[in-house]
């Protein structure tokens, strides 16, 4: 059943320094009726420091995390962060979270990367704790033990030294594999879907419903916020606009991690095809980025896209709202935002 849908900002990470003009941007959102704001980390800049600065500025839209990376910080370090930001902004704080690859984990942080999936159950359990703060936490997991067995010996149980705004923050997973995904409907408010395709609704359906149905699942099939992000763009020369945005998806399913082991290059392999990544993925890991990018197939970029004119966009727009998804994120310049506002919104 054809559903409305919200409009969120992605702010993204950046690498040469802070965009410019994004507390413009950022107004600009609030004030055409967007959701939420969205920033993200990768190795670089990090995401709650300019969701605090640019959402300074602002009164009612939501300030996301999209992602916070588990393996950044301790789970007690992003719980304080959480209430911190929360107490600030009025209570507008959405948390997103993600185990990232095992190349930023490791090579990074310098953390274990191993069993993903029971880290960041665990990890959710701590925040929660955390946050009812009904007496001081403990926690007898094999990834985060609190206290710190051994050491000292003079480690003992806190309990946070303020009271958060809200004890029930809401915490949204980054997931592209079915258990995460289902993990994330299990534990979770919201599901964080970076490489969505409505065109593919069933596998992510079945996966997000087998958690949503899980005994003791925090949300609802209706009350579920599936946040997917897509490039839209308005405009008469829609080849230009895709080429724009292969550097983009080559980058992410071409060479973001180790070939054997790439988790964004799984969703359009998911999606029939293999064949086709397998040699952007060669030509990227061999430093031909440009041939990659081009050997990206124009329906798979069309299927994760909205793309075109706004007759074009306003057809497709009729997959994403018969979909799972309930908020799109998107990026680019006011005038994007106002163009995405009068076809998404109306």
């Amino acid at each position: 059943m054809a559903r409305d849908l919200k409009l969120a900002l992605g702010i993204g990470y950046w690498s040469g320094g802070p965009p410019q003009g994004m507390q413009e941007t950022v107004l600009e959102a609030e004030r055409l009726g967007f959701q939420s704001v969205w920033t993200a980390e990768a190795y670089g800049s990090d995401a709650l420091l300019p969701l605090a600065w640019w959402g300074a500025a602002t009164s009612t839209i939501r300030l996301g995390t999209g992602i916070v990376q588990i393996s950044a910080r301790t789970p007690a370090a992003t719980a304080m962060a959480a209430m911190t930001l929360d107490h600030l902004s009025g209570g507008r704080l959405v948390l997103g979270l993600g185990v990232s690859g095992p190349q930023v984990v490791e090579g990074w942080y310098g953390q274990p990367f191993a069993k993903p999936l029971a880290r960041t159950r665990e990890y959710i359990e701590i925040l929660r704790t955390i946050w009812a703060r009904q007496g001081p936490v403990t926690n007898d997991g094999p990834h985060y033990p609190l206290p710190y067995p051994g050491g000292t010996g003079l480690g003992k149980p806190l309990k946070s030294s303020i009271h958060p705004l809200r004890d029930e923050i809401p915490i949204y997973l980054a997931a592209e594999g079915p258990k995460n995904i289902a993990l994330g409907g299990e534990l979770c408010d919201g599901w964080l879907a970076m490489f969505y395709s409505p065109h593919h609704d069933c596998y992510y359906r079945e996966a997000l419903t087998e958690g949503l149905d899980r005994p003791g699942a925090r949300s609802t099939p209706e009350s579920f916020d599936v946040v997917a992000q897509v490039p839209l763009v308005v405009t008469d020369d829609e080849d230009a606009a895709l080429d724009a945005v292969r550097p983009f998806y080559a980058l992410y399913f071409g060479g973001m991690g180790a070939k054997q082991v790439n988790f964004h290059a799984n969703v359009p392999i998911r999606m029939g095809y293999e064949r086709e990544i397998e040699r952007v993925q060669e030509l990227y890991l061999a430093g031909q980025k440009v041939d990659a990018a081009a050997a990206l197939p124009r329906p798979l970029l069309a299927q994760l896209t909205l793309i075109g004119s706004a007759a074009k966009i306003r057809h497709d727009l009729e997959a994403w709202r018969e979909s799972l998804a309930t908020t799109l994120l998107i990026g680019g310049d006011p005038a994007t935002l106002r163009a995405a506002a009068e076809l998404v919104l109306g």
